[in-house]
């Protein structure tokens, strides 16, 4: 049961910084979504829109902790701690 309330908030985290990315590309970008993606990774700038994608991670986190959901909170808090090696990951190699 604990495992399935992790895998939960994983899945809903991956799935926020995934929506998250898609609206700050959408809000702020002149261009559209693949234009946008094939920038970033040209200009070497893919860490830094997946870091602002995962803001929405924040919104929830901090839900699940508001309605007593801890373990979906913890699964939440592990696909942010994903997406951090990810961006270590483009940012050193």
């Amino acid at each position: 049961m604990i495992k399935k309330e992790i895998l939960i908030g994983l899945i809903v985290g991956l799935i926020a910084n995934t929506i998250g990315t898609l609206l700050y590309i959408l809000i702020f970008s002149d261009f559209g979504i693949v234009e946008t993606y094939q920038a970033a990774v040209q200009q070497e700038h893919i860490g830094s829109l997946l870091a602002l994608g995962a803001i929405l991670n924040l919104v929830a986190f901090f839900g699940f902790l508001k309605i007593r959901r801890d373990y979906r909170a913890r699964g939440v808090m592990i696909a942010t701690l994903l997406t951090a090696m990810l961006i270590l990951y483009y940012k050193v190699f």
